[in-house]
């Protein structure tokens, strides 16, 4: 079988006679016309040196993309960053406009892409392979010389490769350069490395080429044989003279350990430390004596999950770690487990691991923060989503991922990178740089202040924390002191604009003060911000902002506002919403600590109107209006995600739906639907299988019309299916929050009272008697 070299001497991988076998949250949601033009588009471990070791490792991102254009498809039938067309009557195979994926043979395991064209005399034909773009990605590559590996299984002539063009993000392109240029003749059988230095892609655009802003390879007909030809092309990177000037011997990884679930198998290892590694492959054996490649890890994480896709699997694995020069080192020692039968609360846990691990294996390396998106940006560590992991971190240490220890270690972690980050009148901002804490204006140079609703996202998760500290502990009751302070000190009350004002102000900034203008207001995802102000013992709004503010003024007959709804959808009544449902994040963030089970304001049970929202959203997915393939009874949960096209607040109605499906919506709502949420899990994770899951669960998002999957994980949607989901399994969370001497007296102001009509929560009732 095809395979990759794994000698031990630290020399480039060997020529082998057969080939080798990877809100806009809804901050546009309802807000005035004078701010909207300023909106924001936007898991165990085997042993403790291992733990210690995964959570200090390095990340490496941003280097990573700095180098790599291509490693391996999501998906195993088309690439969605690709695209081609040919004119008769030459041809060129292409399934749904993309290129099809090669799975058989491959460079980086598990798969490359395959080029199959026949040139007439007369026609042409063009294939493209994009850059893959990712929130907070600078497609800014580093190096000197374009370098990708070909493969054909029948001989090409020097003569009869195809030409080559780039093009860089702002659509600038080369003249074409013919591979034949590079490339003797292609064997049959046998990898051949093509370099190319991009100094001799000539600007032939209008405007100056920036090469090194590679947006895309465009192949295209040379000379018209007439024949059929197959081209392999694998692992494209920008090469540096630097990094490659000589092979690197690396160390084998070491301490590997798997663990086998359902359908997967995670494997894990030390990091291997040195400024030469690029990645790690791993290998899998069915036989324990065969081992093949099957995937890549980039360097950074010491993680990689094998979706075997069935129950009663054995496999043993190895790891060996591969420099920027394509050397691998000695494998490591072998690891084996096997895949079972797990029971829903098996499902459940496990699921909730999974995405804790963002938090815990690739937080911000300075500051312990949750990073934006991973992959992303190593710099930015974002404030609301550390919030959000905050209670998966409680998660983890009360479920036993970590130790408690290690969760305390972390939360000081956090702690101490706060109390030195800049703040503005209390709040902190959106994004912050891991290393320094500076405040990043991300969105634009107007956010580069204060962000009220990322801090009381923050404030949520540590107030939450704060509440599991032991105060017999003088550790844990120092932390609770120093989280305190920092609740203390959010001027809340600042951020009413004026004396006069009957609302509270997304952002402030020192340089630009209240220039956005962003009215908290209407039913949106920013209850939580409402509660903590009037709860503030330090710097609190009165208990009346929470109707003309966030309530928008409902009840009074004389103002229209964006809070009450009143109807019914699908048969299901909506006391509060702004249409029919709303992107679902509305019903998880601010009741992650917040828990509205038993009580009501004026004008609902917001536990009960969660629910009619979850199942809102359901029902529109199962209606399926606009036909979009994977909606269903077992698939549903529209909300704010990435998206093929970038981030979008998706929600069930059709201005705000493109086919786009986010996992965090339905996972995130167990409290709520509990039966419909287990069935989007197993669809999720038994039907979508690798696809979808990785590393920290169930990626991003997909959209099965473009046979996309998201390239990424983001920070404000694993940690909600994590926090959500103990929620609904033992309520900690909510016991917690709720368990602040602030929020009873808070909610008493506002006017939540017993609701007597539905089922209680004793725990939580008593506290508002």
């Amino acid at each position: 079988m095809p395979y990759r070299s794994g000698r031990s001497d630290g020399s480039e991988r060997q020529q082998r006679d057969v080939p080798m076998i990877c809100s806009l949250r809804k901050k546009v949601f309802q807000a005035p016309p004078e701010s909207r033009t300023q909106l924001k588009l936007i898991r165990r471990f085997a042993g403790l040196a291992l733990l210690l070791a995964a959570a200090g490792a390095v990340r490496a991102d941003t280097e990573y993309y700095r180098h790599v254009f291509f490693d391996n498809s999501l998906t195993p039938d088309s690439y969605f960053y690709s695209a081609g067309k040919a004119s008769s009557p030459s041809l060129l195979t292409l399934l749904n406009g993309k290129l099809p994926v090669e799975t058989h043979i491959f460079r980086t395991p598990p798969n490359a892409l395959r080029l199959e064209w026949t040139s007439q005399p007369g026609g042409g034909w063009v294939a493209q392979i994009k850059v893959v773009k990712f929130r907070n990605r600078e497609i800014g590559f580093e190096g000197e010389v374009l370098s990708f590996w070909c493969f054909a299984p029948e001989r090409i002539g020097s003569a009869d490769l195809p030409l080559l063009r780039i093009e860089d993000v702002s659509k600038n392109f080369s003249g074409p350069v013919p591979l034949a240029r590079f490339s003797r003749a292609v064997p049959a059988g046998q990898w051949v490395h093509v370099k190319i230095p991009l100094r001799d892609f000539v600007n032939a655009s209008i405007r100056p080429l920036e090469s090194n802003h590679l947006g895309g390879l465009i192949f295209s007909q040379s000379s018209a044989d007439a024949a059929p030809h197959t081209l392999i092309v694998d692992e494209i990177t920008i090469e540096s003279s630097q990094k490659a000037a000589a092979p690197r011997r690396l160390a084998a990884p070491e301490d590997l350990t798997a663990t086998g679930y359902e359908r997967h198998i995670d494997v894990r290892w030390r990091p291997v430390i040195s400024e030469h590694l690029r990645n790690y492959v791993i290998y899998r054996s069915l036989d324990g004596s065969s081992y093949q490649p099957v995937g890549i890890q980039e360097r950074g994480l010491e993680r990689y999950t094998d979706f075997l896709g069935k129950t009663n699997q054995a496999a043993s694995y190895k790891v060996a770690a591969e420099s920027w020069d394509s050397a691998l080192s000695p494998m490591s020692a072998a690891a084996s487990a096997a895949t079972r039968p797990l029971s829903d609360e098996e499902l459940l846990t496990m699921l909730q691991e999974e995405c804790f691990h963002y938090y815990w294996d690739s937080s911000g390396t300075h500051s312990g923060m949750a990073r934006e998106n991973i992959p992303g940006d190593d710099r930015i560590v974002t404030t609301g989503a550390s919030g959000f992991g905050i209670m998966a971190l409680v998660v983890g240490m009360d479920r036993g991922f970590i130790t408690r220890a290690q969760g305390i270690e972390r939360l000081a972690k956090i702690v101490s990178f706060l109390e030195r980050a800049p703040r503005y009148h209390g709040a902190w901002s959106h994004f912050m740089d891991d290393a320094s804490g500076a405040s990043l204006p991300v969105f634009d140079m107007f956010d580069d202040g204060g962000d009220l609703v990322e801090t009381a996202f923050l404030m949520e998760g540590l107030l939450t924390a704060r509440q599991y500290l032991n105060q017999s502990n003088d550790e844990e009751k120092q932390l609770y002191q120093r989280i305190s302070h920092l609740w203390e000190t959010v001027e809340w009350d600042w951020y009413r604009q004026s004396p006069q004002s009957d609302a509270l102000y997304w952002h402030w900034s020192p340089h630009w003060s209240w220039y956005i203008n962003h009215r908290l207001t209407g039913f949106n995802e920013v209850m939580i911000v409402y509660l903590l102000a009037i709860a503030s013992p330090t710097h609190s709004v009165p208990a009346s902002f929470y109707y003309t503010g966030w309530a928008d003024g409902a009840g009074r007959d004389s103002k229209k506002n964006d809070f009450l709804d009143g109807k019914t959808y699908y048969g299901i009544k909506l006391d509060v919403g702004t249409k029919e449902g709303d992107p679902l994040f509305f019903a998880h963030y601010s009741y992650m600590g917040f828990d509205p089970r038993g009580i009501r304001d004026r004008f609902t049970d917001y536990f009960e109107n969660n629910r009619n929202l979850a199942l809102i959203n359901r029902a529109y997915c199962i209606e399926d209006p606009k036909h979009y393939k994977g909606y269903g009874p077992d698939s549903w949960g529209l909300t704010a995600s990435d998206g093929p096209e970038g981030y979008a607040p998706n929600a069930p109605d059709p201005n705000n739906d493109d086919g786009t499906m986010t996992p965090t919506g339905a996972l995130a709502s167990f409290p709520y639907t509990p039966e419909a949420s287990m069935a989007a899990l197993k669809h999720f994770y038994r039907d979508l299988g690798e696809r979808l899951w990785g590393v920290y669960g169930p990626r991003d998002a997909f959209n099965l019309d473009d046979n996309w999957f998201a390239p990424i994980y983001m920070g404000l949607n694993q940690a909600p299916i994590t926090a959500m989901i103990e929620n609904y399994r033992s309520g900690l969370l909510w016991k917690l929050f709720m368990s602040n001497p602030e929020i009873p007296p808070m909610l008493k102001q506002i006017g939540f009272a017993a609701d007597p009509s539905i089922h209680q929560s004793p725990a939580v009732v008593s506290q508002h008697h």
